[in-house]
């Protein structure tokens, strides 16, 4: 256990295991209070540590780019702001979603939040997550321009008419996304944790296909076994909203 997810865990490896079970088995996951009530476990608190642990498992180390032709659009989370226009934000989580074409449907995806839609940002998740070589397809927000730099082929899509989609792949994952969010999870994911639901979300969207559950349990343990251990401090950080209240 030692220099894995488990390591200092005082749960035995049994619960650890049902616990990814429940997680892989179903098709939308299972919150920390379906956990807690399904294994049996003492307190909300170690539910969700369990699944937020095993959420920064769900990132295979060293894992490859998306290559080919990637529509690429960023999306927002969290609540109506007032006042607010376009792409400007106070208080709203910026996320920023990668998806690769495959014939008409949609081929592996990559979510992150960014920190703002500067061109040093959307240019560093595409360098990071695409191939050099590939077609990056974009909506032509001012940031995107430039990519040829590093290798990427930039196509701009604009609207040409109400109603009419566009990148609409990538619209798709977003749709998906917050539907997973709002209905697993009730709409109750803070921006802290933001990025390890993401990391769920694509894990699951990227072995949507496979045919066996247990494919999906196997792949999780084998990646739970090469990441670094997160304590609890860190995981946390700076708070744990429970039903009720913050602890």
């Amino acid at each position: 256990m030692a220099g894995t997810v488990f390591q200092d865990s005082h749960l035995p490896l049994t619960i650890w295991f049902q616990a990814m079970w429940q997680m892989t088995r179903q098709k939308n996951g299972i919150s920390a209070l379906g956990l807690q009530r399904v294994l049996g476990l003492g307190s909300y608190k170690t539910a969700w540590a369990l699944l937020h642990k095993l959420r920064r498992a769900m990132v295979r180390p060293g894992r490859d780019r998306l290559d080919g032709v990637i529509e690429v659009d960023e999306t927002y989370w969290g609540g109506v702001e007032a006042g607010a226009i376009g792409r400007l934000i106070e208080s709203k989580a910026l996320v920023i979603v990668a998806a690769q074409e495959d014939g008409k449907g949609i081929g592996r995806i990559r979510l992150r939040t960014i920190p703002d839609l500067s061109k040093a940002t959307l240019h560093g998740f595409i360098k990071e997550s695409i191939v050099p070589g590939s077609t990056v397809r974009t909506d032509g927000f001012p940031s995107y321009p430039g990519l040829e730099e590093y290798g990427h082929e930039l196509h701009v899509q604009r609207h040409q008419e109400e109603g009419e989609y566009v990148l609409p792949r990538v619209h798709l994952v977003i749709s998906q996304l917050k539907r997973w969010l709002l209905g697993t999870h009730q709409g109750s994911v803070g921006h802290d944790h933001l990025d390890d639901y993401l990391n769920e979300f694509t894990f699951r969207f990227n072995r949507r296909k496979s045919a066996s559950r247990g494919k999906l349990f196997y792949r999780l343990a084998q990646q739970a076994v090469q990441i670094e251990p997160v304590p609890f401090a860190i995981l946390v950080k700076p708070q744990l909203v429970v039903p009720g209240g913050v602890k």
